[in-house]
């Protein structure tokens, strides 16, 4: 019966004022948290992708797939202010599911992050490799990709997409304060160059490029959907937060939900100013840079180097996010024994778990170094999208098991959010190919066999009940 052993919510409510991490973090730090997270390439890529398949018809798209994202916000901003403390879906499910279920999704969130930051940081290679070339840096090409990543060339290391993940772990070490500075600029950067963009397209646009407005029928808009859904994912990490949060009761759900609107409407202008700009047949061939050749289309080529920059630190925010997210997630199951304790070793003077965050930096910088971008990129999403089931099915069972524990935000109209979380992003799971699932279900096994082989016989929860029960 170990395996569904639960933790106790009101002791862990208690507890998490005690968690020695340095509580930094209000609204705005958390909105920022979420937008650095989830406008990255997204925006300046699948806004084209999902225009070929759907026409101007992809607006509606973003507006379905920001609709099921937020069903699962919804659900995470309730347990954010009621169990405020780190670990995300992790510590959820250890509260209303059990410590075996906790564990796997917990496991299963590591992989989410850690490729997260690798794939992220292997594209981020690409542009800064373009930008050094255009200033006459060459960097040998030995070092310019994976191994196999370039046909007809050799190279055994992507040293770029190494070495953005060590500075970026440099700035983690220093405290949640340099880091939290950090993404407040370069996400207010990109937010703004995406503005301008708007600002400048709003003036350009042709209605006609809107008709027809859905071109292929409404079975392409929902498969855009399930494809741009994609681009919304990340803002879970918010919930990564929860004890260097200065009032997580309040800020946690605030910093969830406005992150996530923010960031569709955002998708949703960018949608509209391109297909206004350019018929949305005319992005074959260019899916991978949609806004940059709707702006050239129309002569405005200065702005060129705008969409870059916006790219670039789009890239380094997720980077950032993901990593700082990836750390106390393993903070948590090591506190819990699940890992072994030197994981939480913290630093007494900048507040942060320095060790866990070098060895999470050093482990997706070398993945990102060995590992080719396509291979990784494609088995990112499965985690996030299992973690939003299990966190919608928390907080059913949290609503049955605790009905009269203080809730400062509670999902509206349950249970009908939380059913409606589990079967869109259970649909989407479904939508994944078999190569994903395999990679998944190889993973997951791994999960299972560290968890009786080292887990379960060092959970510190197993020890308290049975000191209890002598």
């Amino acid at each position: 019966m170990s395996l569904f052993q639960k933790k106790d919510v009101h002791a862990l409510i208690a507890k998490q004022s005690h968690s020695g991490l340095k509580r930094d973090l209000g609204t705005w730090d958390l909105t920022l948290l979420g937008v650095g997270a989830v406008v990255g390439t997204g925006i300046f890529v699948l806004s084209g992708t999902g225009a070929i398949m759907a026409g101007p018809g992809v607006i509606i798209s973003f507006i379905i797939a920001g609709l099921a994202c937020l069903f699962a916000a919804l659900t995470y901003a309730e347990f954010a202010s009621t169990v405020p403390v780190s670990g995300s879906a992790y510590t959820y499910a250890y509260a209303t599911i059990g410590e075996f279920f906790a564990f796997l999704i917990g496991w299963d969130l590591i992989s989410e992050y850690l490729l997260a930051v690798s794939a992220v940081s292997a594209g981020w290679s690409g542009y800064a490799q373009a930008f050094l070339q255009s200033i006459g840096i060459h960097i040998p090409t030995i070092l310019t990709g994976a191994p196999g990543s370039v046909p007809g060339q050799t190279t055994i290391f992507n040293f770029p997409a190494f070495f953005i993940v060590m500075v970026i772990t440099l700035m983690l070490s220093l405290g949640v304060k340099e880091s939290k500075r950090l993404n407040n600029v370069m996400v207010t950067i990109k937010v703004l160059v995406i503005v301008l963009i708007i600002g400048v397209g709003i003036f350009h646009m042709d209605p006609a490029n809107w008709k027809p407005f859905i071109p292929h029928g409404w079975s392409k808009v929902f498969s855009a959907a399930a494809l741009v859904f994609f681009a919304f994912l990340g803002f879970d990490a918010v919930s990564t937060a929860a004890e260097e949060t200065k009032d997580p009761a309040k800020d946690l759900p605030r910093g969830i939900i406005y992150s996530l609107l923010i960031c569709t409407g955002l998708y949703i202008l960018i949608t509209l100013i391109i297909t206004g700009l350019v018929p949305a047949a005319s992005f074959a061939g260019h899916e991978d840079r949609p806004v940059a050749f709707a702006l050239e289309a129309i002569g405005q080529n200065w702005l060129i180097i705008l969409v870059t920059i916006g790219t670039v630190l789009g890239m380094m925010t997720v980077i950032l996010v993901m990593l700082y997210g990836l750390t106390r997630i393993i903070l948590s199951i090591s506190r819990d024994g699940l890992f072994p304790k030197s994981l939480a070793k913290m630093n007494e003077k900048r507040q942060v778990p320095t060790r866990v965050i070098w060895v999470c930096g050093i482990i997706a910088g070398l993945v990102g170094g060995l590992v080719p971008l396509s291979k990784i990129a494609t088995l990112v999403n499965i985690g996030t999208l299992a973690a939003f089931v299990t966190v919608s099915i928390a907080v059913l069972v949290l609503r049955k098991t605790e009905p009269d524990l203080p809730r400062k935000f509670k999902t509206p109209f349950v249970p009908l959010v939380p059913i409606l979380a589990i079967l869109s992003c259970g649909y989407l799971m479904l939508l994944l190919g078999s190569m994903t699932w395999i990679f998944f279900g190889i993973w997951i096994l791994l999960g299972v066999i560290v968890y009786f082989s080292y887990s379960k016989s060092h959970s510190l929860l197993s020890k308290e009940n049975n000191n209890g029960s002598l």
